[in-house]
């Protein structure tokens, strides 16, 4: 996971050191916590628990700037759950991480002001954590007490960045997921609201 927050970091500046003279880039730290629909209460049969609550952090950049369009960029970001969530009824836990990559759309609002919005794809990757098993120990050769699950999604989300002091701001944001087939959870509908601190390389 952390190779691949810094991969979110290193693709966009990479990209923005090759074409200085044309692009400009941020680098985003931010905090965040996940809304989504719940069950119906007193239905007597398994549902599926809502994927919601918990403290994400997330990290991610941009580069903005393509060309005649200043307006236009392209976002990589990467957030995940900074503590294991209970899975009901079986004992396991479970850890979320949302990858996407976006087209990125920019527009200024005021001297201070920036709207951004992004649209893109990703992947919605759980790990579910198995309760410890006396059968996983030193002289059963160890076992792998995790296990996967991916999926493919879409990525929608805003911001309004505010620039505080010269290249530092401060963004409130949005994000809404779709996954697909996001059948360990009741809804494949699942909202990511929180707040950004990042730092601007070139001119805002």
């Amino acid at each position: 996971m952390r190779k691949l927050a810094l991969l979110v970091l290193a693709c966009p500046l990479l990209f923005l050191a090759n074409r200085a003279s044309a692009q400009r880039g941020d680098i985003l730290v931010g905090a965040s916590t996940l809304l989504s629909p719940s069950p119906v209460a007193g239905v007597l049969n398994f549902q599926q628990p809502a994927e919601k609550n918990g403290t994400y952090v997330s990290i991610g950049g941009d580069v903005v700037g393509f060309a005649k369009h200043r307006h236009l960029g392209i976002n990589f970001e990467t957030a995940w759950r900074t503590k294991k969530a209970v899975y009901p009824y079986n004992g396991e836990t479970y850890r979320p991480v949302f990858t996407d990559v976006n087209a990125l759309f920019q527009s200024r609002l005021g001297p201070k002001v920036v709207l951004d919005l992004f649209a893109g794809v990703g992947v919605a990757s759980t790990r579910f954590y198995i309760p410890p098993s006396n059968s996983c120990g030193i002289a059963a050769g160890g076992c792998v007490n995790y296990t996967n699950s991916n999926h493919f999604m879409e990525d929608l989300g805003a911001g309004v960045r505010y620039y505080p002091w010269r290249h530092i701001f401060v963004r409130p944001e949005i994000h809404y997921y779709h996954i697909q087939n996001n059948v360990e959870f009741h809804s494949p509908n699942v909202f990511r609201a929180g707040a950004s601190i990042g730092y601007t390389i070139g001119a805002k």
